[in-house]
């Protein structure tokens, strides 16, 4: 009798690369697809050996999967998965760092300049048919201003080889100092805050990091003070930020990210000296794919028993003997 196939299950439709890798290869249950989700889940719940997500997962679902090996997160982030909870249960939970990386830094520079020199309300301003009436007003510039980065990881790094092209002085605040770099240290935000023109904001998100930026560190930010965030939402207190946006404490903001997403506050978003973007730093098709491959990567070699290919530090995994 041939042995049964592993099963997986996959939260939300995942992306057609996991879909097509999967299939023959192990038996594929799709929550979101299921009439009855509680049925899905109480009929195939101790079958499942792996959970392969771009979202949420806490100590309830896991409980309800009592075999479950590896959760597999689509995404650098995993602040949304309890990795705690799941290195209590012995399971592993991998991620995507690395593959996308590069797209987030040419984003997080793309955001910056356009914030900065206004490049969406230029476009506009054009559009509108202002330009032959009067030229579009002067904006700010990246010459001659100092850029923090809150978060040197492997983004923040990537962002701040991406400035160093530009010219500018380069401050970062982090857990510690970083050996290896010549950049300027701070050891508190808010000395970064004070010390620099423009804060981007790389650094992980989860309960530890919630709010971090709020309205202390954005007013020593300043009047010329831009913030960029790409990294979660939850980093930078909204309220916050959108009152020191409508008083001039700050002079703009580019964020990609936003603390509950996809929903953005009406009052932030009808502010002219912000440009806003739907969660997209990693979203570019070839991005993607590589995020893709490495969810199916990790999930294959777990079960040809090569163990995880990108263990999250909560769940390392040392082969046995």
């Amino acid at each position: 009798m041939a042995e049964a196939p592993v099963e997986i299950l996959l939260l939300r439709k995942m992306h057609p690369l996991v879909e097509k890798a999967f299939a023959g290869r192990y038996g594929v249950h799709r929550l979101a697809e299921a009439a009855d989700p509680e049925a899905l889940l109480a009929e195939i719940g101790p079958r499942i050996r792996a959970l392969c997500v771009g979202g949420g997962v806490d100590e309830a679902l896991m409980d309800r999967l009592p075999n479950l090996e590896l959760i597999a997160n689509f995404g650098v982030g995993y602040d949304a998965v309890d990795a705690a909870g799941a290195q209590r249960r012995g399971i592993v939970v991998t991620n995507t760092p690395d593959v996308l990386t590069d797209e987030v830094a040419d984003l997080a520079l793309g955001l910056t300049l356009a914030t900065l020199r206004r490049i969406p309300q230029a476009d506009r301003y054009l559009r509108d048919g202002h330009w032959p009436k009067a030229p579009f007003p002067l904006t700010a510039s990246l010459r001659g201003r100092r850029v923090g980065i809150l978060g040197l990881g492997r983004i923040g790094r990537a962002i701040a080889h991406r400035l160093e092209s530009f010219g500018v002085a380069i401050d970062y605040h982090g857990r510690s100092r970083q050996a290896d770099v010549a950049y300027t240290y701070h050891d508190t935000l808010i000395g970064l805050a004070r010390a620099v023109h423009i804060l981007i904001v790389v650094a992980p998100g989860g309960a530890d990091t919630r709010n971090l930026v709020d309205a202390a560190v954005l007013e020593a930010l300043g009047p010329e003070g831009i913030l960029i965030n790409v990294a979660r939402g939850t980093l930078v207190d909204e309220a916050a930020l959108t009152a020191a946006l409508k008083a001039g404490t700050i002079l703009g903001a580019g964020l990609d990210v936003f603390e509950n997403e996809p929903h953005v506050p009406a009052d932030l978003a009808a502010l002219d000296n912000t440009v806003l973007l739907p969660h997209v730093g990693s979203a570019s098709e070839h991005t993607r794919a590589a995020m893709a491959q490495l969810v199916v990567d990790n999930v294959v070699s777990w079960f040809e028993g090569r163990g995880p290919l990108t263990p999250v530090a909560e769940t390392p995994w040392r082969p046995t003997a």
